[in-house]
């Protein structure tokens, strides 16, 4: 068991367009100097506003980690950088090792906090239109389900995948080499993997509008939990801030959400989620 102290805390949908939650990123501060913080995606849509949160924690944190969400990934028409699908993807990573922060492209860092050691992966991996409405059987019926119901993630409209023909293309080449990195890790080492989709599907199960799922993850993840020594799964996405267990794995739901969604909850908005060291089941 690891010593010493600091928590492995985790937080994700920061969506700081809103003013609201620009405030809290602004106040977001570590209770210790040992503090890393993981940053699951959904920043902002800008670089420049992905740039100033970023950098912001890191000032203030020992060490940030980010997964990308899809609205760093969209060519967002108040964006002054146009770049399109994997160039703004990898434009995001340059921005992020600038300010020291650790992104899918580099090795991966191992808390040694209490609680650890864990390898802590921040994973980019996508969809891949999987995870079916009932009903569908393939993506093309899927999709016209959703535009029926009027449920239709803007990824459709401002998340490009060039230079590859489709999303679940490239989710499928982000699938292959993220399997390949992990593999490699040491057998005695748990892991926290971090993504901004759930790696299986049992989280959508409470969604309100149930064909959102497609735009949640891919099935091609679902036993990464059980293969990979997972601690823990840091996901946001669907902001549902909630702990799961799955299969004697613990979920971890870290969003934010946008303002309408977290004046509702009895908890206080921005406060990360712990990770490491764990807290008992259940709680």
């Amino acid at each position: 068991m690891a010593e010493g102290t600091g928590q492995l805390l985790a937080i994700s949908d920061l969506h700081i367009s809103y003013a609201e939650n620009r405030a809290l990123v602004d106040r977001m501060v570590p209770a210790s100097d040992d503090d890393w913080l993981i940053v699951a995606g959904d920043v902002a849509e800008t670089v420049a506003d992905i740039s100033w949160s970023l950098k912001t924690l890191a000032s203030r944190f020992r060490k940030v980690v980010w997964a990308p969400g899809n609205h760093e990934l969209w060519t967002h028409p108040k964006d002054t950088v146009t770049l399109r699908g994997v160039a703004r993807y990898e434009h995001l990573v340059e921005v992020c090792r600038d300010l020291g922060v650790v992104t899918p492209e580099d090795p991966y860092p191992v808390w040694e906090g209490p609680g650890g050691p864990a390898v802590v992966a921040p994973l980019f991996l996508l969809y891949d239109y999987s995870f079916l409405p009932s009903g569908s059987t393939t993506k093309d019926e899927g999709l016209a389900y959703a535009h029926k119901t009027g449920v239709v993630c803007n990824d459709e409209f401002l998340l490009h995948p060039d230079p590859y023909p489709s999303r679940e293309a490239w989710c499928r080449d982000r699938v292959a080499s993220t399997e390949r990195r992990l593999s490699e890790l040491p057998d005695d080492l748990p892991t926290v993997l971090v993504n901004h989709y759930p790696l299986d599907r049992h989280p959508t199960d409470v969604l309100w509008y149930p064909e959102f799922a497609m735009w949640c993850g891919t099935g091609l993840t679902a036993d990464w939990h059980r293969r990979f020594r997972v601690a823990a799964m840091v996901y946001g996405h669907l902001h549902i801030p909630r702990t799961t267990w799955h299969e004697g794995v613990r979920f971890e739901e870290v969003s934010v959400g946008y303002p309408r969604e977290w004046r509702n909850r009895p908890d206080p908005p921005g406060i990360p989620r712990r990770i490491l060291p764990a807290k008992g089941r259940g709680r």
